[in-house]
């Protein structure tokens, strides 16, 4: 006889959902409510933009994409740091029936090339900053590129040519509810970084989800500024911040970068009532002297994700902002936000430290025995797994990928490890999947890896994550040398940060006879970061 399958289900009845909607026809819905109070908020130039500009400043800008020889369909890239342009021009593409892929400008040029390559990428709109990583493979293969600020290089368009455009020239787009809208990438559980298929459906499910779903008189709503200090090329601002924001009728505060005390000034000035942060940020902000200096009691509720948070950390953090619910949200780019802790809790004091909540409405959970597959109880860790409308439609051009990470009956395995308590709350305690997380920014072993053994002086090598306090894990290698080579640390850590992004730059290199593995050649990372752990190993 089958076993009977143990699934977590939110407390809270399922919602409609408005699944048919296209992306910003959901986020402007209660356009009629919000119209003349603030949407966007430029930090650096205290600009302000209403709800009714936003959407007129879409709606042109798909005109624009038109007739610039975008279709339905077709992909563009965002390559923004954090700015009004960056959601004027997501909303503009999911208006002209187009798909956004967002990539980080601080990648390196191969990084960006593969990236807008593997999407085929039509059009990358930027800043002026980032144009040379991009132009040459621009160049090559007849990619447009567009700048936000004065354009430095010929042949490259200003922004104004979307934002000025004649919105009645837009044309009538049908877009089916499973049409790709988003194209992020994501490692998901192993392997090199993919681009992840998130449709309209998907995306309206995970903002409905928090905004309708949970509390919303305490995730967010009409009356609260939004600080979106974490970047938007990253699914959890994009989706919990900068989309919710918009659905809730809510002012985004957009932050370019980080830095203690502007964001200190930044959040009295505007009067920030919800931060989403990252633990790294909460432990800056906890070290630094100069919280105690700014009035920061606007902050009524503080949302961290990315990456877990330790218990005395968030105790500590919650010790400077007494008045403010705290709550953890745990999610993954393949399926939005799983669980939040926010969806109860009356006063601070009732949200466990460590928890990750309760899985949100309209959505399915369970832990299965890592080894069996068999669905476990309450209090006992296995893989937490997830269903509903909200999973991505898939790996781009990965179906084996996609096939390894959502099973027959529809569940998205995570690779993460938790258990459910008996209050239904969730607790991440260990990892199955590679990926290393540095402060929140996913880094594949798989990809250091490949270029490690593209060196001729290398002859295999594995890398793990190393626990910081400060970044949370950092990538550290194991380097054997080939036949006769002298290679050193310090040459090692130039050859791959000259091809990668500052967050994926080898910390350690640890040199080896061999590299533990399985008879399947599968990297035996445990015992690696065994040897870490226990202080067996040195760099020499």
């Amino acid at each position: 006889m089958a076993q009977e399958e143990i699934i977590f289900r939110s407390k809270l009845p399922d919602i409609d959902i408005p699944t048919h909607l296209p992306l910003h026809s959901y986020c402007f819905q209660n356009l009629s409510q919000f119209k003349h109070r603030p949407c966007l908020i430029d930090a650096d130039t205290a600009v302000t933009l209403t709800y009714a500009d936003v959407d007129l400043s879409a709606r042109r800008i798909a005109a624009g994409l038109h007739s610039l020889g975008i279709r339905q369909g077709d992909v563009v890239m965002l390559l923004l740091r954090n700015c009004p342009q960056f959601a004027l021009a997501l909303l503009g593409v999911s208006h002209r029936g187009a798909v956004f892929t967002t990539a980080n400008p601080f990648y390196t040029p191969q990084e960006l090339a593969k990236q807008a390559a593997a999407t085929k990428t039509r059009l990358i709109i930027t800043q002026s900053a980032y144009v040379d990583k991009i132009k040459t493979f621009a160049d090559a293969n007849d990619v447009m590129l567009m700048c936000i600020d004065e354009p430095q290089h010929d042949g490259v368009l200003q922004f104004s040519l979307l934002s000025n455009a004649d919105e009645t020239e837009a044309p009538a787009v049908k877009i089916s509810p499973d049409d790709v809208v988003a194209l992020p990438f994501s490692s998901g559980t192993s392997g090199l970084p993919k681009g992840v298929m998130i449709s309209h459906k998907n995306l309206v499910t995970t903002v409905a989800q928090l905004v309708d779903g949970e509390n919303p008189h305490q995730y967010t709503h009409s009356e609260d500024v939004l600080l979106c200090v974490l970047p938007m090329f990253h699914i959890y601002a994009l989706n919990s911040i900068l989309l919710c924001g918009i659905r809730a009728g809510a002012a985004v505060l957009t932050v370019q970068k980080f830095e203690i005390t502007s964001l200190l000034e930044l959040i009295q000035k505007h009067r920030v009532t919800v931060a989403s942060l990252v633990p790294p940020i909460v432990l800056a902000l906890v070290k630094s002297g100069e919280a105690h200096r700014y009035d920061l009691s606007s902050i009524r509720a503080v949302i961290t994700g990315a990456a877990p948070l330790g218990r005395e950390l968030q105790e500590a953090f919650q010790a400077r902002l007494p008045q403010a619910i705290f709550g953890q949200g745990y999610g993954m780019t393949e399926a939005g936000p799983l669980t939040i802790s926010m969806a109860f809790a009356k006063e601070p004091t009732k949200v466990k430290s460590g928890a990750c909540g309760t899985v949100v409405r309209n959505a399915e959970m369970k832990i299965v025995d890592t080894e069996t597959g068999a669905s476990l109880p309450r209090n006992k860790p296995g893989e937490i797994c997830i269903r509903g409308t909200k999973v991505m439609k898939g790996y781009l051009n990965d179906p084996e990928a996609t096939e390894r990470t959502i099973d027959k009956e529809g569940w998205l395995h995570t690779g993460d490890i938790g258990y459910v308590d008996d209050d239904d709350e969730l607790f991440i305690v260990d990892r199955l999947k590679e990926l290393i997380k540095y402060k929140g920014f996913q880094v594949a072993p798989a990809e250091l890896e490949s270029l490690l053994i593209a060196h001729p002086n290398i002859s295999d090598a594995a890398v793990v994550g190393m626990k910081d306090e400060a970044a949370g894990e950092l990538p550290v290698a194991f380097v054997v040398r080939s036949n006769g080579s002298k290679i050193t640390e310090d040459e090692i850590k130039q050859y791959i940060s000259q091809q990668v992004v500052f967050y994926k730059r080898i910390s350690r290199v640890f040199f080896t006879e061999s590299i533990p593995k399985a008879a399947s050649g599968k990297i035996l990372r445990k015992e690696l970061t065994a040897k870490l752990n226990e202080g067996l190993v040195v760099a020499k």
